[in-house]
């Protein structure tokens, strides 16, 4: 067998694997979903008509502030899913699963990949059924084209993937499971100083830089602009480039410090 057919074997055993913890062990998952619908339903219902105006300057108009919070909110919810996969790459080092899995005649690589394609598919589920919530209190995306649509989900799985790994490199340098999930809990925090929830010009001026500097303002405001036909400006290409970095950063940092441990 070559090393690609072993490698996408094995890969494939361990994608298995993770989708079969997630799925006998959902409680993890559920209540980090359960944290971007209630913030969903929270200022939609509670905050909407004050936000709306706020930001419009006029009237009152919950169904535009939907329409603004909806791109933060499934991006919050690629964010949160990561957290999960820090703590499961955590347990792994620690319990000896990894340590038996190196005595075996697998492709080393394929630990580190079947977390991360799994995170992606868990990312995506989740982002659908946060979608789904949303399109059932009042979200419409009718001026999206199918070119849009496409480009919006890709946008989603490159972002779930960059996270991903630099979740999988949190959870490697994690004692434990409760480490694991403070290390990643900039995951969750870093959209609430974004442009999920307000836009950054209506930001004290010393904070503004902290909510545009950063990868999610401008992935939020990109899949704004494709669901939702608005400018997106340069926040296309800003949000690429995150992605982009993101990703080989946390793919360098995951590997090279998996395969330091093997020593």
């Amino acid at each position: 067998m070559s090393t690609l057919s072993l490698a996408v074997r094995d890969s494939s055993t361990m994608l298995r694997r993770n989708l079969l913890h997630a799925r006998r062990y959902p409680s993890l998952t559920l209540n980090l979903l359960l944290t971007p619908i209630m913030l969903l339903l929270l200022f939609v219902y509670i905050f909407g008509d004050v936000m709306s105006a706020g930001i419009g300057g006029g009237g009152a108009d919950r169904s535009e502030y939907i329409a603004y919070i909806v791109p933060g909110i499934l991006l919050m919810t690629i964010g949160g899913t990561t957290v999960g996969t820090a703590v499961s790459v955590s347990n792994d080092m620690t319990e000896g699963i990894i340590a038996r899995f190196r005595t075996m005649a697998i492709h080393r690589g394929s630990v580190l990949v079947g977390h991360v394609v799994g995170s992606v598919l868990q990312s995506i589920m989740s982002v659908v059924l946060v979608g789904a919530v949303a399109v059932a209190i009042g979200f419409r995306s009718t001026d999206a084209t199918v070119l849009e649509w496409l480009a919006a989900f890709g946008l989603l799985v490159l972002f779930a993937m960059a996270l991903t790994w630099v979740a999988v490199g949190m959870g490697l340098i994690s004692p434990n499971a409760e480490a694991a999930s403070n290390n990643a809990m900039p995951m969750i925090l870093l959209p609430l100083f974004s442009s999920a929830f307000i836009p950054v010009d209506t930001m004290p001026g010393w904070f503004q830089p902290i909510a545009e500097y950063q990868p999610f303002t401008p992935a939020i405001e990109t899949l704004r602009g494709l669901l939702l036909g608005s400018e997106i400006g340069n926040n296309g290409w800003l949000a690429m480039v995150w992605c982009l970095g993101l990703a080989v950063l946390g793919y360098f940092w995951s590997t090279s410090k998996f395969n330091r441990d093997a020593k």
